[in-house]
Protein backbone atom coordinates (compact mmCIF):
# COMPACT_ATOMS: atom_id res chain seq x y z
CA UNK A 1 0.00 0.00 0.00
CA UNK A 2 1.30 3.47 -1.12
CA UNK A 3 1.88 6.00 1.24
CA UNK A 4 -1.00 8.21 -0.95
CA UNK A 5 -3.38 5.11 -0.73
CA UNK A 6 -2.91 5.19 2.97
CA UNK A 7 -3.72 8.85 3.75
CA UNK A 8 -6.85 8.51 0.94
CA UNK A 9 -8.09 5.57 3.20
CA UNK A 10 -7.37 7.92 6.37
CA UNK A 11 -9.12 10.58 5.22
CA UNK A 12 -11.69 8.88 3.86
CA UNK A 13 -12.03 7.21 7.89
CA UNK A 14 -12.22 10.55 9.41
CA UNK A 15 -14.66 11.90 6.73
CA UNK A 16 -17.04 8.31 6.51
CA UNK A 17 -19.59 9.40 9.64
CA UNK A 18 -20.85 12.29 7.01
CA UNK A 19 -20.44 10.19 3.90
CA UNK A 20 -22.76 7.55 6.12
CA UNK A 21 -25.12 10.09 6.71
CA UNK A 22 -25.04 11.43 3.63
CA UNK A 23 -25.73 8.40 1.96
CA UNK A 24 -28.41 7.09 4.09
CA UNK A 25 -29.95 10.11 4.73
CA UNK A 26 -29.98 12.61 1.71
CA UNK A 27 -28.68 10.85 -1.04
CA UNK A 28 -30.88 7.45 -0.98
CA UNK A 29 -34.35 9.54 -0.15
CA UNK A 30 -33.46 11.71 -2.96
CA UNK A 31 -32.81 8.67 -5.73
CA UNK A 32 -35.95 6.66 -4.00
CA UNK A 33 -38.68 10.15 -4.43
CA UNK A 34 -37.89 9.69 -8.07
CA UNK A 35 -39.03 5.84 -8.36
CA UNK A 36 -42.25 6.32 -5.81
CA UNK A 37 -43.19 9.23 -8.12
CA UNK A 38 -44.58 7.18 -10.30
CA UNK A 39 -46.14 4.65 -7.95
CA UNK A 40 -49.06 4.52 -5.22
CA UNK A 41 -47.66 4.12 -1.68
CA UNK A 42 -49.42 4.94 1.41
CA UNK A 43 -46.44 3.60 3.98
CA UNK A 44 -48.34 0.21 5.14
CA UNK A 45 -48.96 -1.61 1.39
CA UNK A 46 -45.79 -1.78 -1.25
CA UNK A 47 -45.46 0.70 -3.47
CA UNK A 48 -47.83 -0.21 -6.49
CA UNK A 49 -46.60 1.51 -9.84
CA UNK A 50 -48.94 3.70 -11.66
CA UNK A 51 -46.46 5.26 -14.24
CA UNK A 52 -47.23 8.63 -15.04
CA UNK A 53 -50.30 8.95 -13.80
CA UNK A 54 -49.76 10.81 -10.27
CA UNK A 55 -48.04 13.50 -12.57
CA UNK A 56 -51.07 13.31 -15.29
CA UNK A 57 -53.59 13.96 -11.73
CA UNK A 58 -51.19 17.33 -10.99
CA UNK A 59 -51.66 18.80 -13.98
CA UNK A 60 -55.10 17.57 -15.24
CA UNK A 61 -57.20 17.10 -12.12
CA UNK A 62 -55.60 19.08 -9.34
CA UNK A 63 -57.00 22.43 -8.31
CA UNK A 64 -55.62 22.80 -5.27
CA UNK A 65 -52.33 22.15 -6.47
CA UNK A 66 -52.66 24.76 -9.44
CA UNK A 67 -53.63 27.07 -6.48
CA UNK A 68 -50.78 26.28 -4.26
CA UNK A 69 -48.64 26.74 -7.20
CA UNK A 70 -49.67 30.45 -8.16
CA UNK A 71 -50.07 31.39 -4.22
CA UNK A 72 -46.45 29.95 -4.08
CA UNK A 73 -45.39 31.91 -7.35
CA UNK A 74 -46.96 35.39 -5.82
CA UNK A 75 -45.41 34.95 -2.49
CA UNK A 76 -42.09 34.80 -4.33
CA UNK A 77 -42.76 37.14 -6.91
CA UNK A 78 -43.34 40.09 -4.33
CA UNK A 79 -41.72 38.87 -1.13
CA UNK A 80 -38.36 38.69 -2.59
CA UNK A 81 -37.83 42.19 -4.29
CA UNK A 82 -39.58 43.43 -1.19
CA UNK A 83 -36.88 41.41 0.94
CA UNK A 84 -33.89 42.75 -1.18
CA UNK A 85 -35.10 46.70 -1.18
CA UNK A 86 -35.14 46.33 2.17
CA UNK A 87 -32.00 44.73 3.03
CA UNK A 88 -30.17 47.20 1.19
CA UNK A 89 -31.96 50.24 2.36
CA UNK A 90 -31.23 48.84 5.95
CA UNK A 91 -27.61 48.15 4.72
CA UNK A 92 -27.15 51.19 3.65
CA UNK A 93 -28.22 53.33 6.50
CA UNK A 94 -26.10 50.91 9.06
CA UNK A 95 -23.12 51.62 6.65
CA UNK A 96 -23.20 55.33 7.70
CA UNK A 97 -19.86 56.31 10.28
CA UNK A 98 -22.17 57.66 13.34
CA UNK A 99 -21.57 57.07 17.10
CA UNK A 100 -23.58 53.36 18.55
CA UNK A 101 -23.84 52.28 15.18
CA UNK A 102 -22.93 48.75 15.58
CA UNK A 103 -25.79 48.69 18.66
CA UNK A 104 -27.91 49.69 15.79
CA UNK A 105 -26.51 47.20 13.77
CA UNK A 106 -27.19 44.14 16.72
CA UNK A 107 -30.66 45.40 16.83
CA UNK A 108 -31.62 44.74 13.21
CA UNK A 109 -30.19 41.67 13.30
CA UNK A 110 -30.91 40.07 16.39
CA UNK A 111 -34.61 39.81 15.14
CA UNK A 112 -33.23 37.54 12.54
CA UNK A 113 -31.59 34.99 15.06
CA UNK A 114 -34.90 34.44 17.09
CA UNK A 115 -36.04 30.65 16.00
CA UNK A 116 -38.96 30.85 13.62
CA UNK A 117 -41.48 29.04 15.64
CA UNK A 118 -40.89 31.30 18.48
CA UNK A 119 -41.10 34.62 16.29
CA UNK A 120 -44.48 33.15 14.48
CA UNK A 121 -46.20 32.77 18.17
CA UNK A 122 -44.99 36.63 18.37
CA UNK A 123 -46.90 37.32 15.28
CA UNK A 124 -49.86 35.44 15.76
CA UNK A 125 -50.57 38.01 18.60
CA UNK A 126 -49.07 41.04 17.04
CA UNK A 127 -52.06 40.37 14.07
CA UNK A 128 -54.65 39.51 16.61
CA UNK A 129 -57.60 41.18 14.85
CA UNK A 130 -59.70 41.47 18.41
CA UNK A 131 -56.22 41.87 20.77
CA UNK A 132 -52.92 42.40 18.15
CA UNK A 133 -50.55 45.38 18.44
CA UNK A 134 -51.06 46.34 15.11
CA UNK A 135 -54.71 46.81 15.32
CA UNK A 136 -54.45 48.32 18.99
CA UNK A 137 -52.16 51.15 17.01
CA UNK A 138 -54.49 51.51 14.33
CA UNK A 139 -57.25 51.63 16.39
CA UNK A 140 -55.42 54.58 18.37
CA UNK A 141 -55.99 56.93 15.05
CA UNK A 142 -59.45 56.02 13.96
CA UNK A 143 -58.69 53.11 11.45
CA UNK A 144 -60.36 49.54 11.78
CA UNK A 145 -57.80 47.47 10.87
CA UNK A 146 -58.52 44.42 8.85
CA UNK A 147 -58.96 40.20 10.18
CA UNK A 148 -55.01 40.14 8.77
CA UNK A 149 -54.27 36.49 8.79
CA UNK A 150 -58.21 35.54 9.63
CA UNK A 151 -59.19 37.26 6.52
CA UNK A 152 -58.15 35.56 2.68
CA UNK A 153 -57.88 38.96 1.59
CA UNK A 154 -55.13 39.79 4.00
CA UNK A 155 -53.50 36.42 4.59
CA UNK A 156 -51.17 36.15 2.19
CA UNK A 157 -49.89 40.47 2.52
CA UNK A 158 -49.70 39.28 6.17
CA UNK A 159 -47.11 36.57 5.98
CA UNK A 160 -44.99 39.02 3.60
CA UNK A 161 -45.10 41.70 6.12
CA UNK A 162 -43.66 38.91 8.82
CA UNK A 163 -41.16 38.36 6.41
CA UNK A 164 -39.45 41.81 7.13
CA UNK A 165 -38.95 40.53 10.43
CA UNK A 166 -36.12 38.83 9.11
CA UNK A 167 -34.38 40.93 7.25
CA UNK A 168 -31.19 41.33 9.52
CA UNK A 169 -29.91 37.81 7.63
CA UNK A 170 -29.35 39.48 3.68
CA UNK A 171 -29.17 43.10 5.97
CA UNK A 172 -25.32 41.94 7.20
CA UNK A 173 -24.17 40.39 4.01
CA UNK A 174 -25.33 43.46 1.62
CA UNK A 175 -23.42 45.12 4.52
CA UNK A 176 -20.25 43.32 4.22
CA UNK A 177 -20.55 43.85 0.47
CA UNK A 178 -20.61 47.64 1.15
CA UNK A 179 -17.34 47.47 3.35
CA UNK A 180 -15.92 45.42 0.32
CA UNK A 181 -16.08 48.73 -2.44
CA UNK A 182 -13.16 50.21 -2.72
CA UNK A 183 -13.08 53.59 -1.35
CA UNK A 184 -11.08 55.60 -4.22
CA UNK A 185 -14.15 54.94 -6.75
CA UNK A 186 -15.77 57.33 -4.11
CA UNK A 187 -12.94 59.44 -4.13
CA UNK A 188 -12.79 59.77 -7.47
CA UNK A 189 -16.66 60.19 -8.18
CA UNK A 190 -16.26 63.23 -5.12
CA UNK A 191 -13.32 64.54 -7.46
CA UNK A 192 -15.54 64.70 -10.22
CA UNK A 193 -18.16 66.32 -8.53
CA UNK A 194 -20.82 63.73 -8.40
CA UNK A 195 -23.72 64.09 -5.68
CA UNK A 196 -24.22 61.38 -3.42
CA UNK A 197 -27.78 60.39 -5.22
CA UNK A 198 -25.50 59.81 -8.36
CA UNK A 199 -22.93 57.89 -6.59
CA UNK A 200 -25.72 55.59 -5.09
CA UNK A 201 -26.72 54.65 -8.68
CA UNK A 202 -23.03 54.87 -10.63
CA UNK A 203 -20.76 53.07 -8.12
CA UNK A 204 -22.61 51.47 -5.07
CA UNK A 205 -25.55 49.74 -6.22
CA UNK A 206 -23.44 48.46 -9.57
CA UNK A 207 -20.72 47.02 -7.57
CA UNK A 208 -23.55 45.46 -5.16
CA UNK A 209 -24.95 43.59 -7.91
CA UNK A 210 -23.00 39.91 -6.68
CA UNK A 211 -24.37 39.99 -3.25
CA UNK A 212 -27.90 41.22 -4.73
CA UNK A 213 -28.08 38.52 -7.04
CA UNK A 214 -26.77 36.21 -4.79
CA UNK A 215 -29.96 36.90 -2.17
CA UNK A 216 -32.11 36.77 -4.81
CA UNK A 217 -31.14 33.35 -5.66
CA UNK A 218 -31.55 32.30 -2.09
CA UNK A 219 -34.44 34.44 -1.86
CA UNK A 220 -36.64 32.52 -4.59
CA UNK A 221 -35.03 28.63 -3.81
CA UNK A 222 -36.48 30.10 0.03
CA UNK A 223 -39.71 31.37 -0.87
CA UNK A 224 -40.70 28.03 -3.17
CA UNK A 225 -40.31 26.09 -0.58
CA UNK A 226 -42.09 28.30 2.16
CA UNK A 227 -43.78 26.03 4.63
CA UNK A 228 -43.22 26.75 8.53
CA UNK A 229 -44.76 29.96 9.33
CA UNK A 230 -47.92 29.02 6.93
CA UNK A 231 -48.56 25.72 8.70
CA UNK A 232 -48.17 27.35 12.14
CA UNK A 233 -50.28 30.20 11.41
CA UNK A 234 -52.96 29.49 9.12
CA UNK A 235 -52.22 25.89 8.30
CA UNK A 236 -53.54 26.95 4.83
CA UNK A 237 -56.32 29.41 5.41
CA UNK A 238 -58.35 31.10 5.28
CA UNK A 239 -60.09 29.40 2.09
CA UNK A 240 -57.01 27.80 1.05
CA UNK A 241 -55.41 31.73 0.64
CA UNK A 242 -52.15 30.70 2.27
CA UNK A 243 -52.12 27.06 1.64
CA UNK A 244 -48.28 27.39 0.05
CA UNK A 245 -47.22 24.47 -2.61
CA UNK A 246 -44.43 22.56 0.27
CA UNK A 247 -47.99 22.96 2.92
CA UNK A 248 -49.79 21.01 -0.05
CA UNK A 249 -47.07 18.64 -0.54
CA UNK A 250 -46.95 17.99 3.50
CA UNK A 251 -50.38 17.46 3.61
CA UNK A 252 -50.31 14.77 0.93
CA UNK A 253 -47.59 12.90 2.40
CA UNK A 254 -48.45 12.71 6.20
CA UNK A 255 -52.01 13.69 6.20
CA UNK A 256 -53.33 11.80 3.29
CA UNK A 257 -50.34 9.11 3.46
CA UNK A 258 -50.40 9.45 -0.79
CA UNK A 259 -46.40 9.50 -0.90
CA UNK A 260 -46.25 8.58 -4.56
CA UNK A 261 -48.46 11.90 -5.09
CA UNK A 262 -46.11 13.70 -2.73
CA UNK A 263 -43.08 12.47 -4.14
CA UNK A 264 -44.28 13.87 -8.02
CA UNK A 265 -45.16 16.42 -6.01
CA UNK A 266 -42.11 17.38 -4.69
CA UNK A 267 -39.75 16.48 -8.17
CA UNK A 268 -41.86 19.11 -9.74
CA UNK A 269 -40.92 21.20 -7.17
CA UNK A 270 -37.00 20.39 -7.47
CA UNK A 271 -37.03 20.92 -11.58
CA UNK A 272 -38.98 24.37 -11.07
CA UNK A 273 -36.72 25.42 -8.62
CA UNK A 274 -33.67 24.53 -11.32
CA UNK A 275 -35.45 25.76 -14.06
CA UNK A 276 -36.10 29.17 -12.00
CA UNK A 277 -32.44 29.11 -10.56
CA UNK A 278 -30.77 28.65 -13.98
CA UNK A 279 -32.57 31.40 -15.58
CA UNK A 280 -31.41 34.08 -13.25
CA UNK A 281 -27.83 32.33 -13.71
CA UNK A 282 -28.59 33.19 -17.37
CA UNK A 283 -29.47 37.13 -16.65
CA UNK A 284 -26.42 37.94 -14.48
CA UNK A 285 -24.27 38.51 -17.82
CA UNK A 286 -27.03 41.78 -18.24
CA UNK A 287 -26.74 43.02 -15.15
CA UNK A 288 -24.21 41.66 -12.45
CA UNK A 289 -20.87 43.34 -12.24
CA UNK A 290 -17.98 42.19 -10.66
CA UNK A 291 -14.81 43.45 -9.97
CA UNK A 292 -13.45 46.80 -8.63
Amino acid sequence: MTTKTRRDLVGLGFISPWLIGFIAFTAWPFLRSIQLSFTRYDIVRPPKWVGVSNYQSLFTNDEVFRNSAWITLKFAAISVPLMIVAGVTLALLLNANIRGIAFYRTVFFLPSIVPTVASTAIFMWILNPQIGLVNGLLSKIGITGPGWLNDPKWALWSLMFMGLWGVGNSMVIYLAGLKDIPIYLYEAAIVDGASPVKRLYKITLPMLTPVIFFNLVMGVISALQYFTQAYIMTNGGPADSTRFYALYLFDRAWRYADMGYASAMAWILFVAIMLLTAALFGTQKRWVHYGG
